[in-house]
């Protein structure tokens, strides 16, 4: 019975070299990196297609080789293009194309790239021997795959290659070698955290290994094993598991049943059109069946369907199955000539089967009893019996070498598993240990932690404290050195007995120390409260300046004096600071300006006198306390505002040739004022 085929320098110089050799490695490394991210995407996108659509995916395949600018990258998308032609059973371009693989391979420098590459080449190549029943050469070019495999970076495909290998086995009768080849997939499928739903085709190589040693318990439990993922198999991974189920019970001569899962594997491969080969296969074990159920109209007609196609691709096992079957139909029908010709043009492969020969010998005694050549006919009779008892001995050898085999895969399992979890314990030990001290330092740090924003709020709570009392003494300190009502009383009284300029300076001079005294005790204040404060000391201050004083107040029109907030006495002090330091002693015309405007998200305010311009040694400095009280206000303001107000204070040159001291301040419009 017809089983699947398979799946698919000089001393000085030395330095400048070596660093030459790793800057190139370095490039190509990255250039390699750069491709194989695109070229992975591109085929995890295409994997589920390649048998469902596989003439769309060369389609998508080639286009990215006219786009490749790496000559390794060319040949990594045709191999996609090679598994494509296996699955429409385009042989004679696989072959083409595989040669220019390995020409490529054989030219360049090893390398896991390569060796992938490689891999992947012979993997397809080995599937060709398959085909034509070559199994010595397919074993050959699996078994270097596999080599290959490991040596490069794509491992998760290891499984694959082992299946076909122990696929291979089995087509030769190495059922042992077979199973073997089988569970070590199993193995690295369970080291590579393959999941079970991918786990099918082991399944039922497994279960084709057990049918092929007449173990039909064990044949039918890896058969339910791998029918539990039907739904989730490939359509090609389904016909191979309807074919192998219906030979099963074929070799159990149920062939009722194996008619069954023909007919649905033959359904399944003629509603995807490139899958040819399987299509041809399954309708030589149709013919089969219908051969043994004694309907040999129907037998023929799937045998002279499929044998063009099989004569076409060159495959020697499939003809001379295909022969065997010509000739049990001419037995049926007594058509002895036709034996003859069948028999003097029989294709006979290196490699045939035993059951396949069985059947043939089966139908040559019969021929020869028909014939009445008894000589023949008794020398096939003792070759079958000879077969049979070969079989059966060769069955017992194969279960005796599987179950050596399977018990000493498990024996080496269980001493890994051993090792492993023994390993595992002393991890966990380590861990526990790290674990805890981990924990100690952990709770220490989080200790540490509390303990030091305890102490920062604690420092930050008696500093706030303390400056309130600071605040608090000096101004009670203000207020306890002249009793402000007993000052203003006898001012008020002062005044009663003034008349004119006197009685309007005195007026002016108890508005400012009362307007002082409440600005004293405000943290900011309104532009026009600032300056009209400002307008007032002004006022006082020009008779003893004279004629020769002019101030100059510009504010900006989109500036709202009523609703601009900036800190107390921030324009006040550098005015009485360029009166008394800068103007008061000074020749000629003495001016002025204060000039408020929006820039932007800012206010601009500016002091600017013609004094001279700020002189550090000069006889008529300041003790600068009122700078630094502006100075400290704006530093504690600061302190919890996101944008901050710019203060500046430097020398300016004039129109008119003059220096001049410019004291500005930059206040954001959004201020917050609260303490």
């Amino acid at each position: 019975m017809n089983t699947i085929y398979g799946k698919i320098l000089w001393r000085t110089s030395l330095p400048v070299l070596l660093l030459l050799f790793l800057a190139v490695s370095c490039k190509q490394s990255e250039q390699h990196s750069s491709w194989e991210k695109k070229y992975d995407s591109f085929y995890r996108s295409v994997t589920d297609s390649l048998t469902t659509h596989p003439q769309q995916i060369r389609a998508l395949a080639k286009q990215k080789m006219e786009m490749s600018t790496d000559s390794l990258e060319w040949y990594y998308y045709s191999a996609i293009v090679l598994k494509t032609y296996m699955f429409t059973s385009d042989v004679d371009s696989a072959r083409y194309l595989i040669k220019r693989i390995e020409d490529f391979c054989a030219r360049e420098q090893s390398s896991p790239y390569l060796a992938d590459l490689r891999s992947e080449y012979l993997n397809t190549k080995g599937n060709i021997y398959v085909r034509v029943g070559a199994m010595d050469s397919a074993i050959v070019c699996f078994t270097d795959s596999y080599k290959q495999r490991l040596q490069g970076m794509k491992t998760e495909s290891v499984p694959d290659i082992l299946i076909n290998l122990a696929d291979a086995c089995s087509r030769q009768g190495k059922y042992d070698v077979s199973a073997f080849w089988y569970r070590k997939a199993l193995q690295i499928g369970d080291s590579l955290g393959i999941s079970e739903g991918r786990r099918h085709p082991v399944y039922y190589g497994l279960a084709q290994v057990y049918m092929a040693l007449h173990d039909f318990d064990q044949c039918d439990y890896y058969y339910n094993l791998a029918g539990m993922f039907y739904d989730k198999m490939l359509p090609y991974e389904k016909y191979i598991y309807l074919n192998n189920r219906g030979n099963s019970y074929y070799y159990r001569e149920d062939y009722p049943e194996a008619l069954k899962y023909f007919k649905k594997g033959f359904s399944l491969a003629v509603s995807h059109p490139d899958m040819g080969f399987e299509k041809n296969l399954c309708m030589v074990n149709l013919g089969d069946v219908y051969l043994q159920m004694n309907e040999p109209d129907s037998a023929a007609k799937y045998i002279n369907e499929c044998q063009p196609f099989f004569r076409k691709i060159g495959a020697a096992g499939a003809l001379y199955y295909i022969d065997t079957q010509r000739i049990g139909l001419a037995l049926e029908r007594n058509d002895m000539a036709t034996v003859r010709n069948l028999l003097s043009k029989a294709t006979n492969p290196n490699h045939i089967e035993p059951d396949m020969l069985h059947i043939r010998n089966k139908y040559l005694q019969e021929f020869y009893e028909k014939t009445a050549d008894y000589k023949n006919a008794f020398f096939y009779q003792k070759e079958n019996s000879r077969l049979d008892d070969s079989i059966r001995n060769e069955h017992v050898r194969m279960r005796t070498a599987d179950m050596s085999l399977r018990y000493q895969q498990d024996s080496t399992l269980l001493a890994k598993n051993i090792l492993i979890e023994q390993q595992k314990v002393e991890m966990l030990k380590l861990h526990e240990g790290r674990f805890f001290w981990i924990g100690v330092c952990v709770l220490v740090l989080v200790i540490a932690c509390f303990i030091y924003l305890y102490e920062k709020k604690r420092r930050a709570l008696l500093l706030a404290q303390s400056q309130r009392t600071i605040s608090s003494l000096r101004l009670e300190n203000i207020r306890n050195r002249m009793s402000p009502h007993f000052i203003f009383n006898v001012l008020n009284q002062e005044m009663g007995s003034r008349e004119g300029e006197n009685k309007k300076e005195l007026s002016s001079l108890v508005k400012l120390m009362r307007r002082n005294l409440e600005l004293a005790e405000q943290m900011c204040v309104t532009l026009k409260e600032e300056l009209g404060f400002v307008q007032t000391y002004i006022d006082l201050q020009r008779r003893s300046l004279g004629p020769e004083f002019k101030v100059t107040i510009e504010v900006g029109e989109d500036v709202d004096t009523n609703q601009l907030l900036l800190p107390s006495m921030l324009i006040q002090i550098p005015v009485e600071n360029a009166i008394k330091h800068a103007l008061r002693g000074k020749e000629g015309e003495r001016r002025l300006w204060i000039d408020v405007h929006r820039s932007g998200t800012y206010i601009c305010v500016r002091i600017t006198d013609n004094g001279g311009g700020f002189k550090l040694n000069s006889a008529n400095r300041g003790t600068g306390t009122g700078m630094k009280v502006i100075m400290q206000t704006i530093q504690i303001l600061n302190a919890k505002n996101k944008e901050m107000i710019e203060t500046s204070v430097h020398n300016i040159p004039l129109p008119d040739g003059e220096t001049g001291c410019e004291v500005s301040f930059h206040l954001p419009l959004n201020y917050d004022y609260s303490v």
